[in-house]
């Protein structure tokens, strides 16, 4: 076993129809993990969107224990709902949301440095180019 951590989770969403054809769409084993969708195909792309964020706010990013998926066949429902699973990948979410800018002090040796400054390359640039490519997160 690597040891590595996933990134992408599968949990069960109940969605509820609304009167005006939206849905509104609950993840039991996610604590306050609720979104909407104006039909099903929003609604899938909502609940995907919102599950990510909490598992990344809440579990991944404070180093919680992420919780257990339940089977969808143990999942209560109203006559009216139904239910299904919603797959997400923090990954992808942190690449699309976690853009923000963060400052890093490195060291080089001087002579680097200077051919690297004559060249004009964007050390920034090439670092990131650099871990991407070491974590396989092109």
């Amino acid at each position: 076993m690597s040891g590595k951590k996933t990134s992408t989770y599968v949990y069960p969403a109940i969605f509820t129809p609304e009167e005006n054809g939206a849905y509104s769409i609950r993840f039991p084993d996610i604590e306050n993990c609720f979104t909407c969708g104006d039909d099903i195909e929003d609604g899938m792309k909502m609940a995907e969107d919102a599950l990510a964020l909490m598992i990344y706010s809440n579990y991944e990013k404070p180093g919680v224990e992420v919780p257990a998926s339940s089977p969808i066949k143990d999942l209560k429902l109203e006559a009216d709902e139904f239910a299904t699973y919603i797959v997400c990948d923090t990954t992808e979410y942190r690449k699309k949301f976690g853009t923000k800018a963060v400052k890093k002090t490195l060291t080089i040796p001087e002579w680097l440095n200077e051919a690297a400054m004559q060249e004009r390359i964007n050390f920034s640039q090439v670092l990131q180019d650099a871990l991407k490519e070491k974590l396989n997160a092109g």
